[in-house]
């Protein structure tokens, strides 16, 4: 199994860099055994069925994404040149003990250990540790006073395709953030649930549809390239989770009584089938994920998914190949390119519902 596999030419005008407004009037690819149907999410309480359970990701995106000054420790002695420092941009990555923080800079060679990078008169963080593609940050605020000195100064982590294109701004604090996002920790956004909007989810309630929330702190790896020729051998990044009890029961009790198990994103994907056992029951879990999905994996609990538009040779393209057939998302990709669908985070949306048609 190759990574030229799961490759296919994007034209570049098909990259969102804004999502639909509303949140609902994104377009949906449903995708069964039946071949393909060009719907709007909109349609989603039409498509779905009474029993079903929809499996939503509330995990929150933190404004991640930093830009200070670095401050060497004999500063103050040095004087104003000294003081004045290189510019350093932030992401970070994840939280460790004590409050400290693994952190993406650039540049990376500008920083030593026992620098200081101010990002306002108040709020400042100290090089602890480097290690060859990330530092460790000591910042001086914990707790909530280091949420409200982030939420001051921080800018949404766009990902790399739209970062590149513009800079994130005030419309993206809400846009980049579900409308169930409660538990802060995501350094990148739950994508496919961002469709959803209020009036949606009463709708979907309203058609006999559960919903269902776990929780996975989606992290900055989910948008690292696969280097290796060969698939198999890629090491995933790892991100926590949580499914709490009642969630748990209610998947199982949806499976037991014939409905299906829908995650919404590849994260709450990843979540259950990493919570579940080998009998398809998913018990209650907490802990780190570095689950990796690719053809030939059976699912043990998922019965469809509702995800965007992946980059090429991206493990998401692996995961929905597996879940789906290699051939047959191949063909829905090139259907939706020719009817010009917008890609990715920000992009449009499809359902995937293997059905009774083979392909996992």
């Amino acid at each position: 199994m190759n990574l030229s596999d799961f490759d296919f030419d994007l034209p570049e005008a098909l990259i969102a860099t804004r999502p639909a407004q509303p949140r609902t009037a994104a377009r949906l690819l449903v995708v069964d055994g039946a071949g393909v149907r060009d719907l709007g999410v909109g349609d989603l309480p039409t498509v779905l069925r009474a029993g079903d359970r929809l499996v939503l990701n509330n995990t929150r995106v933190i404004p991640a994404r930093l830009s200070g000054v670095r401050v060497r420790p004999d500063a103050q002695r040095a004087g104003p040149q000294a003081m004045a420092g290189a510019r350093i941009e932030v992401t970070l990555l994840q939280p460790g003990p004590g409050g400290d923080w693994a952190a993406l800079v650039r540049p990376l060679r500008k920083l030593r250990p026992g620098d200081v990078i101010s990002f306002s008169d108040t709020f400042t963080a100290e090089v602890v540790a480097r290690g060859e593609d990330r530092v460790h940050l000591r910042f001086n605020r914990t707790g909530a006073d280091f949420d409200a000195a982030l939420a001051a100064v921080g800018l949404m982590p766009l990902p790399p395709y739209i970062a590149s294109r513009r800079q994130a701004d005030a419309r993206d604090r809400v846009d980049y953030q579900t409308v169930f996002a409660r538990h802060s920790g995501a350094v990148a956004a739950p994508t496919a649930s961002l469709h959803f909007d209020q009036a949606l989810l009463a709708d979907i309630v309203a058609a006999g549809v559960a919903l269902t929330e776990v929780t996975l702190h989606v992290g900055a790896g989910t948008f690292l390239p696969v280097k290796v020729d060969d698939v198999t051998t890629h090491k995933m990044h790892a991100e926590w989770g949580e499914v709490g009890a009642a969630a748990a029961d209610a998947i199982n009790a949806t499976r037991a009584a014939g409905g299906r198990v829908i995650a919404v994103g590849t994260t709450a994907l990843r979540l259950i089938e990493s919570a579940a056992d080998a009998g398809g029951r998913v018990q209650p879990w907490q802990g780190e994920t570095d689950i990796f999905i690719y053809p030939g994996y059976r699912f043990r609990v998922t019965d469809g998914l509702m995800t965007n538009f992946h980059l090429p040779k991206s493990t998401l393209m692996m995961l929905v190949s597996a879940l789906m057939g290699t051939e047959r998302m191949r063909a829905a990709y090139a259907h939706a390119i020719s009817q010009g669908y917008r890609f990715f985070s920000y992009g449009d949306s499809s359902l995937l519902l293997p059905g009774d048609a083979g392909g996992r």
